[in-house]
């Protein structure tokens, strides 16, 4: 026992070593959570999400830094993990728990109308909107689009009207004829 508390300290006072091997593990234990609160955690972004991220970062550096006593953070972020992943599974199959945690699209976009309010309640001007117009929908007028939307995530999704997506396959040229 006197080797554990030798490799890995108690309370504040520790040695470069003991701080070492505490990051050592908690590299692990955090790799393991991650893995256990879902892909989601740090796949998709939503304020959910990000939530679970900084809230295990914070957490969980008090472990290696002894501010907090090891093995009871590591139950707390456990804790906090299978929160996440369970509050993940009820929103998967309520909506209105999903809407509470992760939040609606906002449509600031359609049939040829921008919604100056929904634009302004995403935190973007015209000149975003643009920007994402051509990096997200590979388009470069409004006018080639039928619908944008600010999705949960923070990102910005285009549908393109049928026409033009018609129309950029015929000037696709054949892959098998040019081969």
């Amino acid at each position: 026992m006197n080797t554990i508390y030798d490799l890995f300290g108690v309370g504040k006072d520790l040695t470069i070593l003991q701080m070492c091997m505490r990051a050592i593990v908690i590299f692990f234990v955090t790799l393991l959570l991650i893995r256990l609160s879902g892909r989601r955690t740090f796949g998709k972004h939503s304020a959910f999400d990000n939530t679970m991220a900084i809230i295990l970062g914070a957490v969980l550096s008090r472990a290696v830094v002894g501010a907090s006593p090891f093995g009871p953070t590591i139950a707390c972020c456990l804790l906090l993990a299978l929160l996440h992943r369970g509050l993940a599974w009820i929103a998967v199959t309520n909506k209105s728990i999903e809407r509470l945690i992760k939040g609606e699209p906002i449509l600031i976009y359609k049939d040829g109308k921008v919604d100056d309010r929904e634009l302004s309640r995403s935190l973007m001007s015209r000149h975003d909107l643009m920007g994402d117009l051509r990096l997200k929908g590979s388009v470069k007028t409004l006018e080639e689009v039928e619908e944008m939307r600010m999705e949960t995530t923070g990102e910005v999704s285009v549908i393109k009207k049928k026409e033009n997506v018609k129309q950029k396959e015929n000037e696709q040229p054949d892959m098998k004829k040019a081969g």
